[in-house]
This record gives C-alpha cells, sequence and structure tokens, in this order.
C-alpha cells in the first residue's frame, strides 16, 4: 500500500487518538489499552514500509503518548507530584535530550563570549555588571572577602529575595521562548555573558579560586537551572516555528505543556540555590576547601544526575516495561 493511501485510510482513527491523548475524548483504560494496541500496529507496519517518514516519527509520538496514558493510570495510587518528577519530567527530557545539547552548547560558547569579552575590553565588565558593583567588588577584595557582597542583609531575607529573583529571570527565559525562541536567546545570553566576565574579573584580580569557592557552592545548581530553562523556551519557540504534522496551534499547545512541565522542574533546584546563596556562600570564605569543594561537587552532581543521566535510565526502564 502506498503511503498516501495508509495515511488516508487510517487518518480518522489516529485523530481519534489525539483526542483521547490530550484529553477531549475520555477513554477508560481498557480502551486507552486497545488505542495502544492500533498504534503499535500501525506503527510497526509504517517502520516496515515508510521506515524514513514523518509517518513514522508522527505514530510513534502518539504511542508513547498513549502508553505514558495507560502507564500512569495503572499508578493512580501514587503521589502525583512523584510521579511527575520520578516518571513524567524524565521522560519529557529523553525525548527533547537534542534541544538540552543546544542549550549547553549555546550556554558554554556564549560564556566564552564573556570571558573574551573582558579579556580584550577592559570596560566590558563595567558594561555588563555596572560601575557600583564592580567598585563594590574592587573594595572587597582589597579587604580578603571578593564574596562579601553575599553577606549583605539577613539570611532569610537573601534567600527570599534571591529565590523570587532566580524565579522571576526562569520564568522570563521559558516565557519568552513564545518569540520564537528569541526572547529565550536574549535572556540567556544576558546571563551567560555576564557569568564569562563575572569569572574572569575574579581571575584578573588575582582570587579566581576564593570566587570560585563562594559562587559555585549556590551557582552549580543555580545556573544549571537556567540552562534548563532555556531549553524549555527553545522546545516552546521550535514547537511554534516547527509544528512537523501537527497545526501550528496543536503544536503550540503541545510544545507550551511539555516546555512548562520542564521549567516547573527546575524549582526545587533553584529554591535551593537560594537556600545555599542566603545561608551558606556567605561563610564560603571562613570554610576549609574541602568542605566548599563537597557542596560544590554535591549540588552540581545532583542536578547533572537528574537532568542529564536520569532520563535515560527512565527511558530504558520504560522500554522494557513496554516488553
Amino acid at each position: 500500500m502506498r503511503e498516501v493511501a495508509f495515511i488516508k485510510q487510517n487518518k480518522a482513527k489516529w485523530l481519534e487518538f489525539e483526542l483521547a491523548i490530550f484529553g477531549k475524548s475520555k477513554k477508560n483504560p481498557d480502551e486507552m489499552a486497545s488505542l495502544y494496541i492500533h498504534l503499535v500496529n500501525d506503527l510497526s507496519y509504517a517502520q516496515t514500509y515508510y521506515p524514513k517518514s514523518k509517518t513514522v516519527i508522527y505514530l510513534n509520538y502518539l504511542a508513547s503518548q498513549v502508553f505514558q496514558k495507560i502507564y500512569k493510570t495503572k499508578r493512580t495510587e501514587r503521589n502525583r507530584l512523584r510521579y511527575f518528577f520520578e516518571t513524567e519530567v524524565p521522560l519529557l527530557l529523553y525525548q527533547y535530550k537534542r534541544y538540552l545539547v543546544y542549550a549547553f552548547a549555546l550556554f558554554f560558547a556564549t560564556v566564552a563570549m564573556g570571558v573574551v569579552s573582558a579579556r580584550y575590553d577592559a570596560d566590558f565588565v563595567r558594561l555588563i555588571l555596572g560601575d557600583g558593583y564592580v567598585n563594590m567588588t574592587l573594595e572587597n577584595i582589597k579587604e580578603g572577602n571578593p564574596v562579601a557582597v553575599y553577606k549583605s542583609g539577613s539570611n532569610w531575607g537573601s534567600f527570599i529575595g534571591i529565590t523570587l529573583n532566580n524565579l522571576y529571570v526562569g520564568t522570563k527565559c521559558f516565557m519568552y521562548g513564545i518569540l520564537g525562541g528569541v526572547g529565550t536567546f536574549y535572556i540567556f545570553l544576558q546571563n551567560s555573558l555576564m557569568l564569562g566576565a563575572f569569572q574572569y574579573f575574579f581571575y584578573q584580580q588575582g582570587v579566581f579560586w576564593e570566587s570560585v569557592r563562594g559562587i559555585w557552592i549556590h551557582g552549580a545548581m543555580e545556573i544549571f537551572a537556567i540552562v534548563i530553562e532555556a531549553t524549555a523556551g527553545f522546545i516552546l519557540g521550535a514547537s511554534i516555528l516547527f509544528p512537523k504534522t501537527y497545526s501550528r496551534m496543536n503544536s503550540f499547545k503541545i510544545g507550551f505543556k511539555h516546555g512548562l512541565k520542564i521549567f516547573l522542574s527546575t524549582f526545587p533546584f533553584t529554591i535551593s540555590a537560594g537556600f545555599l546563596e542566603g545561608f551558606i556562600t556567605r561563610y564560603s570564605i571562613d570554610m576549609e576547601n574541602w568542605l566548599s569543594s563537597l557542596i560544590i561537587l554535591g549540588t552540581l552532581f545532583a542536578i547533572t544526575y537528574y537532568y542529564l543521566i536520569y532520563p535515560f535510565v527512565v527511558h530504558q526502564k520504560t522500554q522494557a516495561a513496554r516488553g
């Protein structure tokens, strides 16, 4: 059978599947299981006769969504929040792993741009950070504590203020994806350039290690979370620019829902980073090297494992469960 005829023959059925998947048509668990069997059969046929077509991609996506519906229904007794973090988000991260790669590549490239700009333009750091902040930091360096800025304010006041600001930046990073990803890129670029210039500034002043010990106690999770938030923004932008087999509106709805879930998953890490910045970073200058290094490496490992390793673990388990 020609692919066009295959699509025409099954189009109405697949549209019914879409309605069931996205909650516009209610199906009980048995009906969802039946849908899954039909989809797998259609997918197998398409993989055999049209292996390189968009039909295979489309059917594979539908089958994975139906499976997730069944998987969630079978586990209704489990805590919804736990399922969200343990299964739903990791599967989305695996699905959009290409966007993670793009976001990290862009992050390292733009941080490098910040470093190079600070190295070859003496005024760049002041342009990015402002004269007041640079002058204050220079005074702190003279007084022997390059990261004394983190001692300003109370513990709780700093924690709440910093966390709210980081959540605000993360929200912009995601929501500005609605501008086709350009808005996300702009926010991301600002923060990455600032980070590169900031760290090179400390290197120029001969206090690079002291700055690392302080900044990255909270920065490991804070900066990593921004990269993930940018990933969510790029997913949203791509859903508008590249709808594939969906209408642009349906593609946008899917991209927004998936991007939002990935964005929301960063909240525990952003809040944890705010807590560390408000309560721990201020004491970094007095810490033993091993302790500050342990905190930095521990927090970096935790967020790296969740976003870059755990999704592959969950995907493998899901594949095994499909049998």
